[in-house]
């Protein structure tokens, strides 16, 4: 059995509910999964309750979005404590962050007489974390576009007329705030962030791991960051970074996994060891 630990639900940009993504999971035969949502961790509770009954494991995991030199860098965090006051705080002003940056692309969008409404963008979000992609959804419901890719590629990608960046946290913040929390920093998908020259900064602030394993890492990443995580003493992680079968990208979940050793290594490193979210959260 492996561990997929890098997957999204509807409570960010997923197109599955948890209890789907846990049923799907079990029918792979997958040993334990990780709901590593962006900026958010509302999603774990109902996946930890799906799988309850069964033999399979669900961390608590988290996608933190940072920005460096201009580009985005997204930071991993599993097994992190859900009553860490600080970390809590943190995720509700990245909410609000995200919140003030929807407004201010559908702002752009509507002088560039594409008219959609916030309204429309929060249906899509389903109440969780609001993101780029549910804009995009919008964008094609109003018929301004086809796809999420002629969206981001004409107008809401990086560089293009109505992109808004975020410059809120870096990848040295979320690691911090990861470790404060009691949670494992990873950096996801190093292969398409391509700052490892800045992964020995990121290792002094407590980076303790790479994800080696990525549906976008072709042979040679897979090696090259393996050998890296080694060279650093870094636990080799890795997930399917599954959004749902109507993604272009990131539409199958188990696509890419970790052996469950991967698993018990995070454990051992977050000062956090009762992994049960949900019961955590009903004491807050």
């Amino acid at each position: 059995m492996n561990a997929d630990l890098h997957i999204h639900t509807t409570a960010s940009d997923g197109s599955d509910r948890p209890e789907e993504i846990v049923r799907k999971a079990l029918r792979l035969g997958l040993g334990a999964i990780a709901v590593s949502d962006h900026d958010t961790m509302a999603g774990v509770t109902e996946a930890q309750r799906a799988a309850k009954d069964f033999k399979i494991e669900v961390l608590p995991g988290i996608e933190i979005n940072t920005y460096f030199q201009g580009r985005e860098i997204h930071v991993l965090g599993y097994l992190i404590d859900p009553k860490n006051q600080l970390f809590l705080a943190k995720l509700a002003e990245l909410q609000q962050e995200r919140l003030v940056r929807t407004k201010k692309m559908i702002a752009k969008l509507k002088q560039l007489n594409i008219n959609i409404s916030l309204d429309q963008v929060m249906a899509y979000a389903q109440g969780g974390s609001i993101g780029r992609p549910h804009v995009a959804e919008a964008m094609i419901e109003a018929g301004y576009v086809s796809s999420k890719e002629e969206a981001f590629d004409k107008f809401i990608g990086a560089g293009k007329p109505a992109f808004v960046p975020r410059e809120q946290l870096t990848p040295l913040g979320a690691i911090k705030l990861i470790t404060a929390a009691g949670g494992v920093p990873v950096l996801a998908h190093p292969g398409l962030a391509k700052i490892d020259d800045q992964i020995p900064t990121l290792v002094a602030a407590g980076l303790k791991g790479l994800e080696v394993w990525h549906p976008k890492h072709d042979y040679l990443m897979v090696e090259h960051y393996y050998k890296l995580a080694q060279k650093y003493n870094l636990v080799q992680t890795g997930g399917s970074d599954y959004h749902g079968p109507g993604h272009s990208t990131g539409n199958q979940l188990g696509a890419a996994t970790a052996p469950m050793s991967t698993v018990q290594k995070l454990k051992d490193l977050s000062i956090i060891k009762d992994f049960s979210f949900a019961e955590k959260c009903k004491e807050r």
